[in-house]
Parts: structure tokens; C-alpha cells; sequence
């Protein structure tokens, strides 16, 4: 019996148990039983057999069943235990006892070391589940509108009045006169600016935002070790581009010593505190995308040459260095492309 047992446990080859009648015969109608019926089923046979319980215990037979057993309870006790803790977070979160979501919030970021008004997101959701949950938008804005308006010298009020909050899309030619960034901003420049070590550059890894679209770069520090081929589009060099926000104030005053508030918002219109910078080669761009933010925003070419695109109406434009093009991102699909033989530099900002 003991022999018999710990075959069929350790999965040796056995004749066929079945009797002349194709049914199992009396000592194998165990094999196919639960592993608890099958313990029972086990220790009636070995007191049959005469067998004393401490021979009863040393059964390969008896440990694997009481190890097979020991798993199913423990595998039940932790689903029970995961259920019993779902079940409590749902509730809490809908009733908000015997605490607040708030104070749930708090703890979470407590708990994490983390500064709640630096993090993007709680939790983060890909871009493609984002995008496909946006509700509908009301599209009358952008009826009839086949292309983009190119202005030079607009005044504040017919900003105002056609373009600052209705969706239209304008490029202002002359959106950077009085400017001197582009004749300071390149790559070396902002190689410079958040050079490696530098309270700059640390403050935008830790707690600003970093775009690297389609490149191989991890983090901003990353750009600024590229060898020069690269980032000069010397030879076959691959090409590349990159965005991050600046939320570094001792960065922000060396930048805006070369460009200032556009000159055509609206009087009582303030920008944000927290500038865009677009950067890239020739050859690459962003692909299409919609910005998740409230505001419209502006956008200065400084350096190079971009094209882009709006979806929807298909609607092409194009900017060159003193242009600047007004664009709602929220509202507009849009990708853009750097052209021409030059590094592109965009300067970017929202505005209510």
C-alpha cells in the first residue's frame, strides 16, 4: 500500500487501475478525489493495512497531500483577505468614512515621499486610454476653415475679438520681434543653461516634465550627452527631437533675459509661469497628439524651421525663425516636423 500510494503521488507509470466492468477498482478510487477526501480516504486504507500513526506520518504520500493542502488553504485565505481589502477601499472612496478621499490622498503621497502639486498624475493612464475617453468636442469653431491665417502686426483688440479664446488657429509673423533669443538660443546654449550638475538641470528631472517622443533620450540630462555628430546631424547621425517644460526659476530668468511676454495678448491675459522648449534636428518631430492642458497656448519659433499639421480639417502651416503660431492643442490634433538644415528651437506657453 505504502509503494502503491507513492507512485501515483510522485507520478510514476501505473497499469491501468480499471477492472474487467471499465471502474476503478476499491484501492484506486481514491487517486481521482480532492486532496482532503483524499487524505481521509489515504488514513481508513492505512489503518486497514494495520500500519501505526507514526508510520501512517512518514508516507511521502501523506506530506505531499498535507503540503497540497497547506497551499489550497493558503491560496483561499489570501484571496479572501484581497476581496475583504477591495471591498473596504471601494467603500471608503464612495462613502468617505471614516476618512476622507482627501485625507486618503495625502497618506498615499505621505507615504511615497511625494509632493502632490508636482505630480502630474496620481496614477498614470497611457496617452491612447486618455485620448479615447475625451469627451466629444463641439467642432462648430473650425467649420468652413481651410487654412491658417499668417498676420503680421495684429493689435490687441483684433486678437482679442478673433483668435485669443475661439479655437482658430493663427501664425503672427512678426511674433518675436524685439527679441534676442534667437540669436542666443541653440543647442550649446541650453547644454549650458542646464548644464550637468546644475541646480537647473536637477530641478527639471526631478520635478518637470520630459517629452522624448520617439528617441532613445530617458531624461534631459540624456540630450546634453549625445555625441556632436548627433546632435549637429553630422553624417548619418540619427536624427532626433525632444520637449520639456522649464519649472527652474534661476533657468527661467537666464532664458527670458532674450524674449518677453507676445505682444498681442489680450491687456488683463497672463501667461504661465512655466515655459516649453521644443528642440530637435532636422528630419523628426512630434507625432499626432493632442495636449491634455485647459488653456490655448502660443508657440515661438526661434531657431530652424517647422512644419506642422492639425487633423480634422487637415489644415497645414508652417514657421520659420520670428514666427509664432497660436493654437488651442487641446482642441487640435497636431503633429509638426523639423525642416531645413538648421537645430528647430520652439518657446512655448499657456495663457488664459
Amino acid at each position: 500500500m505504502r509503494n502503491r500510494v507513492n507512485r501515483v503521488v510522485n507520478g510514476e507509470k501505473e497499469p491501468s487501475p480499471l477492472n474487467e466492468n471499465n471502474e476503478l477498482n476499491d484501492e484506486d478510487k481514491f487517486v481521482s478525489r480532492t486532496p482532503r477526501k483524499l487524505f481521509a480516504d489515504l488514513h481508513r486504507h492505512a489503518i486497514k493495512l494495520g500500519l501505526k500513526p507514526e508510520e501512517f506520518q512518514q508516507l511521502t504520500s501523506v506530506n505531499e497531500i498535507q503540503k497540497s493542502i497547506n497551499r489550497v488553504n493558503f491560496c483561499r485565505l489570501f484571496i479572501t483577505i484581497a476581496c475583504i481589502v477591495f471591498v473596504a477601499i471601494i467603500f471608503i472612496f464612495v462613502t468617505e468614512w471614516p476618512v476622507s478621499n482627501t485625507h486618503v490622498i495625502v497618506w498615499w503621497f505621505q507615504w511615497y515621499k511625494s509632493n502632490p502639486l508636482k505630480e502630474p498624475c496620481v496614477v498614470y493612464v497611457p496617452e491612447s486610454v486618455t485620448e479615447n475617453i475625451k469627451p466629444p468636442l463641439n467642432c462648430d469653431f473650425c467649420r468652413n476653415l481651410h487654412h491658417v491665417d499668417h498676420i503680421n502686426n495684429i493689435s490687441i483688440k483684433d486678437f482679442e475679438s478673433r483668435y485669443a479664446y475661439s479655437g482658430i488657429p493663427i501664425v503672427i509673423s512678426d511674433g518675436t520681434k524685439n527679441w534676442t533669443a534667437s540669436e542666443f538660443f541653440s543647442y550649446n546654449f541650453m547644454k549650458e543653461v542646464f548644464s550637468p550638475g546644475s541646480e537647473a538641470l536637477d530641478k527639471v528631472e526631478k520635478d518637470c516634465q520630459f517629452f522624448p517622443y520617439k528617441t532613445d533620450f530617458s531624461s534631459l540630462g540624456k540630450v546634453f550627452e549625445m555625441s556632436e555628430e548627433r546632435a549637429f546631424m553630422k553624417g548619418e547621425a540619427k536624427p532626433w527631437y525632444i520637449g520639456w517644460s522649464n519649472c527652474d526659476n534661476s533657468a527661467a530668468n537666464i532664458l527670458r533675459q532674450h524674449y518677453t511676454r507676445p505682444y498681442f495678448l489680450p491687456e488683463f491675459s497672463e501667461s504661465s509661469k512655466t515655459d516649453w522648449i521644443f528642440m530637435g534636428s532636422p528630419g523628426y518631430g512630434a507625432h499626432l497628439h493632442i495636449d491634455h492642458v485647459d488653456l490655448p497656448s502660443w508657440q515661438a519659433q526661434i531657431t530652424g524651421r517647422k512644419g506642422g499639421f492639425t487633423a480634422s480639417t487637415g489644415l497645414l502651416f508652417s514657421m520659420s525663425a520670428t514666427a509664432r503660431i497660436v493654437l488651442d492643442t487641446n482642441k487640435w490634433y497636431h503633429s509638426t516636423l523639423n525642416i531645413g538644415e538648421n537645430i528647430s528651437i520652439t518657446i512655448g506657453s499657456e495663457y488664459d
